[in-house]
């Protein structure tokens, strides 16, 4: 067959399987076509499970009494997959690996041609045709087939691994929303969505906008009902999710965005789904994960906007009164949904969609509610079906049976346990048995994240992202609301340490009302302090914000990203010179923060002693630095699963940035992933880093692990993983260390 029919018949076969609703109808399609398309008796299609198993999930020819399932390792279809080659023999009773299944009368087919189905690096599953005539595969139909799996293989990848004819333990993977598990019954969320309005014709534009002004207010009560209802569930109020949404509807930027739309002749229910779609689509075209997942809290006030708009009011409000354990399923499960379940009867959250940075995610982080997003659409999907929600995984189980059920209860049993040991650690120091003091920072960049923080004990917050107030409007905020917001922060952490970082936007964190022409490479173009550089009237009047706010008291510390030149760090100094030297002449009382650089470029680091005394700190942004050290984008699902901060690569680097920040006395932070991964921050202790942050609800367990290892153990590891030069001798070593100090319980 030639390299063009081989195309045209994958495009054909992939086309046709997408338009299948069900898993069972996609790879029943999938196995009928390919025996179809080479000529053979027999195509089965294994895919491997959790243990390196293969499931047989279905075949065309082969007979099948009941489930089939092949132990890792095993017959010809195992030595397809470990070999990672294709087995082309004419007769496959013969070979020494050939495995007989009871009930599948296999013993009639002769010969065996197995491919392995390969996703990015990994086998995902084993595609087998045979024959009843002893006749090996020819050369082009085997090329075909290796070609064609290739390709089936992004097909079949995420498709849920079952025994066939075994309506039970559906495993599905997705994101981590809220640690926890939860095991209930689904009531399904789905109140219209605001996206599949069209546009109509306004037949009153002057009482469209009198019914614009009542919608805001009739939301603003629901609102501050729902406020009122969930704070009472927590031991400190997460009003701040509140107060964005209250700050989202009294903004003028999106009122009049909907009362242009309606003067422009379109009905509200138009006007107000062009007006959320366009705030939506700028936070969802940028390439930060954290300001990405602004465009869903956009979303879930449109959404609620518009069933208040319709009348509805809780239309799942009889489900919840049947079910006692609830696991809450829709595709962006709003807050309005959260706060119609009873505390007590609320196990789980799945959103199709989402991530965890959304206000779902972080509204069920602070209620202990365990949350996956991002599972996708769930077909065939019914209320009061049982569910396991493991936040801890990023996983969801349907049909789980009840032995599994079982096991999980056992898992949630341990972790009520283990929370309550947490609980006791919220006001205690983050000390280690040998003496060496850390202090917890949390990270925010909404006013929602700042509750959370200091529930959990956070001592100041070590990464505030300035760039919110920016994104969300029609024009740049002028430095009274940016004040205002700013304000805000250093009320709640009065006292305490907070470090800002100046705006960072640029060509992958557009604004509305500044287009940047498109870059090839955003991540490596216009943005951070070069952004804000070239546009220096705009960080005059941030940083003049911030010093406003800050005052006298306020413990302000300010942090520049991607500071790659020493003539940056001169030009933001000698501003915050003349803010200081204005707001002084303006009788405005403020003092001179400290002045830090984000450790995220890699240049950065050859060039921190030149700079030793210019900056009064620096802060390792683990991510970014990562990102750059390795050449990968996290967040492109091609190379994702390379990307590993425990690289050692990352290591050696930023063990040399404590040493030159240690040579120079120069006081250092670290905020990203790296600082909330248990085994990573066993490294970090080690090399003497003594502040962190991270998200607030990582701070407990961090702590709980700082306080039980010594720090001359963790010093002695690090020296240990200097001398490796493999990820995952690394992680061995760090997994064994949990062990050894009883802290594997940390790692979920």
């Amino acid at each position: 067959m030639s390299g063009k029919n081989v195309i045209l018949e994958f495009t054909r076969l992939q086309r046709e399987v997408l338009e299948l609703s069900s898993p069972a109808e996609q790879v029943r399609k999938i196995v009928d076509s390919i025996s179809a398309i080479v000529a053979t008796d027999v195509c089965t299609l294994y895919l491997m499970d959790k243990d390196q198993g293969m499931v047989l999930m279905a075949s065309h020819g082969l007979t099948q009494t009941g489930p089939v399932s092949i132990p890792a390792g095993k017959g010809l279809v195992g030595l397809v997959a470990t070999s990672r080659h294709p087995i082309n023999i004419d007769r496959a009773n013969s070979h020494p690996n050939f495995y007989y299944v009871e009930g599948t009368q296999e013993e009639r087919f002769q010969s065996f041609c197995g491919v392995p189905l390969v996703h990015y690096g990994k086998v995902v599953g084993v595609l087998v045709v045979q024959r009843v005539d002893p006749v090996a595969l020819s050369d082009e139909s085997e090329a075909f087939l290796v070609t064609l799996s290739s390709q089936l293989a992004h097909i079949v990848a995420d498709m849920p691994v079952t025994l066939q004819g075994a309506h039970f333990n559906t495993y599905i993977r997705a994101v981590k929303g809220s640690s926890g598990i939860g095991i209930g019954l689904s009531v399904l969320c789905d109140h219209g969505d605001l996206y599949s309005v069209p546009d109509e014709p306004c037949p009153d534009i002057e009482t469209a906008l009198e019914d614009w002004q009542q919608l805001l207010s009739k939301v603003q009560n629901e609102i501050k009902h729902e406020e009122r209802t969930l704070s009472a569930l927590l031991t400190d109020n997460v009003s701040s999710i509140f107060s964005t949404y209250s700050s989202l509807l009294a903004d003028q930027a999106l009122i009049q965005k909907v009362e242009i739309e309606i003067r422009n002749g379109n009905w509200l229910p138009g006007a107000l789904r062009k007006s959320i779609q366009y705030f939506g689509d700028l936070f969802l075209a940028m390439e930060d994960p954290y300001l990405r997942a602004r465009h869903e809290d956009i979303h879930h006030l449109g959404n609620k906007l518009f069933a208040t708009l319709q009348g509805s009011n809780n239309s799942h409000a009889k489900k919840l009164e049947e079910v006692d354990q609830v696991v809450l399923i829709g595709d962006e499960v709003s807050i309005s949904d959260i706060a119609a379940v009873p505390g007590d009867k609320l196990v789980g959250i799945i959103c199709f969609s989402g991530s965890s940075m959304s206000h779902t995610a972080v509204l069920a982080n602070a209620l202990g509610v365990p949350a996956v997003m991002g599972v996708g659409m769930l077909k065939n999907l019914r209320n009061r079906e049982r569910f396991i929600v493991d936040g801890n995984s990023g996983q969801i189980v349907r049909y789980p049976n009840d032995m599994l059920c079982s096991e999980f209860q056992h898992l949630i049993d341990e972790e009520k346990q283990l929370t309550n040991k947490l609980s006791t650690l919220r006001d205690l120091p983050g000390v280690t048995p040998d003496g060496f003091l850390v202090r917890m920072f949390t990270n925010s960049g909404l006013l929602a994240d700042l509750s959370p923080g200091l529930k959990h004990g956070a001592q100041g917050i070590g990464l505030y992202r300035t760039e919110i107030p920016f994104m969300v409007r029609d024009s740049f905020p002028s430095e009274q609301e940016q004040t205002e917001v700013y304000s805000h922060v250093f009320r709640v952490y009065a006292g305490k340490p907070v470090y800002m970082r100046t705006l960072d936007v640029g060509g992958d964190k557009q604004l509305p009302y500044f287009p940047i022409t498109n870059e090839d490479n955003p991540a490596l173009g216009w943005r951070g302090i070069r952004f804000t550089l070239d546009n220096i009237q705009l960080l005059m009047t941030q940083v003049r914000a911030m010093l406003r706010a800050a005052g006298a008291d306020g413990d302000l510390h300010i942090l520049l990203p991607m500071v790659s030149a020493t003539n940056e760090l001169d030009t933001f100094n000698q501003l915050l010179g003349e803010a200081i030297e204005q707001l002084s002449d303006e009788n405005k009382e403020v003092r001179r923060p400290k002045v830090g650089v984000m450790i995220e470029v890699p240049a950065a680091i050859s060039q921190l002693p030149f700079w030793c005394k210019k900056l009064d700190f620096v802060s390792i942004g683990s991510n970014d630095l990562t990102q750059y050290m390795l050449a990968l984008d996290r967040n492109n699902s091609r190379v994702a699963n390379r990307y590993d901060h425990l690289h050692p690569a990352v290591i050696h680097e930023i063990n040399r940035v404590v040493s030159i920040a240690r040579q120079h006395n120069l006081p250092l932070s670290l905020c990203g992933e790296m600082g909330s991964d248990p085994l990573a921050v066993i490294l970090l202790i080690g090399m003497g880093i003594s502040t962190l942050s991270m998200s607030a609800t990582k701070l407990a367990r961090i702590k709980f692990l700082i306080r039980a290892l010594p720090q001359n153990k963790a010093a002695a590891i690090l020296q240990q993983c200097l001398q490796m030069d493999n990820v995952q001798e690394i992680r061995a070593l760090l997994h064994h260390t949990l062990h050894e100090f009883n802290l594997h319980e940390l790692i979920k």
